[in-house]
């Protein structure tokens, strides 16, 4: 029914037991076994007897922590999203690796000094762990509502400091020649993110029925602000746009996708030849965002004002739902097409 076994960091025999579904285990606070089964003994009859007292709640967290993180996950699939899910169980696989190395299997032993050394084990950036812990603290506060621990430790976890570091930096004109003349496949999409300002998700999903040809602009959802917006097009850039393709064809079919993890797994081939670009000229590393920046920079040294800056950007705070058009369209359009344009002659 029960068992006894030693643990490497207790100098007692432990009792474990499987009941109904749920791994219990308690110190029986001997050293000698002899003693430890007569414990033993006596706990099998509580249990038997249905009295479980003795457990109090410290018995509800002795639950085997590879138990209640499938149970966890199987929480998740029924009511989070799969990329949820798929996170939480790749965070969760290293949780389990490092776990077996430390020889810790209770979720009671789970303490802040565990979480602790996990964040220290890991090899990854400062906000990466955070994000581990993150979803730690999630599955842990779940199994503290449902009364199987007591504390969350993870809340009590010190965090490695986040340095912030300018990774999306203004493109200077020798970077965009640099871009742009090296561009091969990639010249439409970059000429998009640096005469839009949308960012690198945003474009990427543009299908040809987001393009207005009549108006010379683009329509389309923002993930971000979730909402439509209607923002002007450089005329550049319409011309290079047919209008005779279907209205559900990408305009990037390479890096399109519906699912959001797919999407940020293929934004990684022209952040990719990007840097590989700039790094071959000696130049300092940017990211897809840095165009984002640098159409904001563009636009307010040539005078528009924030207010307008903010619209074209996306950042608009309406509560509307419906398309959300600039109130100074024409004169937001007529800034976008005074934007230096680089690299348009090659896509001919």
């Amino acid at each position: 029914m029960s068992s006894l076994y030693k643990r490497n960091n207790s100098p007692y025999y432990w009792w474990t037991i499987y009941h109904r579904g749920r791994r219990f285990s308690k110190s029986t606070g001997m050293t000698q076994k002899h003693l430890a089964k007569k414990v033993q003994n006596h706990w099998d009859l509580n249990i038997v007897l249905g009295e479980f007292n003795f457990l109090g709640r410290m018995g509800h967290s002795t639950l085997r922590v590879v138990d209640y993180i499938r149970q966890y996950l199987n929480f998740l699939e029924e009511r989070k999203s799969s990329n949820t899910l798929l996170i939480t169980k790749g965070v969760m696989t290293k949780f389990q690796t490092f776990l077996e190395m430390k020889n810790v299997k209770m979720l009671e032993e789970l303490s802040v000094k565990i979480l602790d050394e996990y964040i220290n084990w890991l090899k990854c950036a400062p906000k990466t762990k955070k994000n581990h812990i993150g979803i730690i603290s999630l599955m842990l506060e779940q199994a503290r509502k449902e009364d199987v621990i007591q504390t969350n430790n993870a809340k009590q976890v010190t965090l490695p400091r986040i340095l912030k570091k300018e990774r999306h930096r203004l493109l200077e004109p020798i970077d965009l020649e640099i871009i742009f003349r090296n561009a091969a496949g990639w010249h439409l999409y970059y000429s998009f993110l640096n005469l839009t300002g949308l960012r690198a998700g945003d474009v990427a999903k543009l299908c040809y029925g987001n393009i207005n040809h009549k108006k010379k602009a683009i329509v389309s959802f923002i993930r971000k602000s979730r909402r439509i917006h209607e923002l002007p097009l450089a005329e550049t850039l319409i011309r290079k746009i047919s209008s005779e393709r279907t209205d559900s064809t990408p305009l990037f079919p390479g890096i399109y996708s519906e699912s959001e993890r797919k999407l940020n797994d293929n934004l990684l081939k022209p952040r990719s030849y990007l840097q590989t670009l700039l790094e071959a000229n000696g130049r300092p590393k940017a990211t897809l965002h840095s165009f984002r920046v640098t159409f904001n920079n563009t636009l307010r040294d040539m005078g528009l004002s924030i207010e307008d800056r903010q619209i074209l950007l996306t950042h608009s705070s309406s509560e509307t739902t419906k398309i959300y058009t600039h109130p100074n369209f024409e004169l937001a359009a007529e800034y976008v097409n005074k934007l230096p344009v680089y690299g348009i002659s090659e896509l001919n």
